[in-house]
């Protein structure tokens, strides 16, 4: 493949940096070339977070272009909407959680908290195709980039790695009961279980 893009947002404490690995190491145990770049340093106070991951022989640098990403992965709303627009080109992917931490300025009144409906007409706009994930019964947030994961693999949205990629590279991250969990929660969200 010459190149494939991924920017991946949340906010601070929601897993994206163990997202981000998850998804690197999944590349690289499909063969295929990858790098991959995280913030961190809001990631203690509830601030953005983002990753660039980006697969293929054709990529050179390891930050990705506004308006280039192939999909946007995002762990919670206002950040999948702003993903969108400053990231993802027209015609891609945006896979998100939807819930929502609340940034500083809708708390304070200064901005309306983003809808679904907002998502969904700037979408339009710009002929994006939209996943839209929520766990009812999930009993760990924490989980909530793995219920992401299991749906990217079940539909098959980064080319050329499959379902076992994935699962080999949650085993490179954890073990014990850790693993257990995340990869039983996987294998039902992505088809396997």
């Amino acid at each position: 493949m010459e190149k494939f893009d991924i920017y991946i947002t949340g906010v601070g404490g929601q897993g994206i940096g163990l997202l981000s690995e998850a998804l690197l190491r999944a590349v690289d145990h499909s063969g295929q070339r990858a790098i991959g770049a995280d913030t961190h340093g809001l990631a203690q106070r509830g601030g953005m977070v983002s990753s660039h991951l980006r697969i293929g022989s054709g990529v050179n640098s390891v930050l990705i272009m506004k308006h280039t990403a192939d999909m946007v992965i995002a762990l919670e709303r206002h950040e999948a909407l702003r993903g969108m627009v400053n990231y993802l080109k027209e015609k891609g992917t945006l896979v998100y959680y939807d819930t929502v931490w609340q940034p500083l300025d809708v708390r304070l009144r200064k901005a309306r908290e983003i809808k679904n409906e907002d998502i969904e007409r700037e979408s339009g706009k710009r002929d994006v195709r939209v996943i839209r994930e929520l766990e009812e019964d999930l009993k760990d947030a924490r989980m909530q980039n793995v219920v992401l994961m299991g749906r990217i693999a079940c539909d098959g949205l980064i080319p050329g790695v499959s379902v076992d990629h994935y699962e080999r590279s949650l085993s490179d991250l954890m073990d014990g009961d850790l693993l257990t969990k995340n990869l039983k929660l996987f294998r039902r969200l992505s088809g396997r279980a």
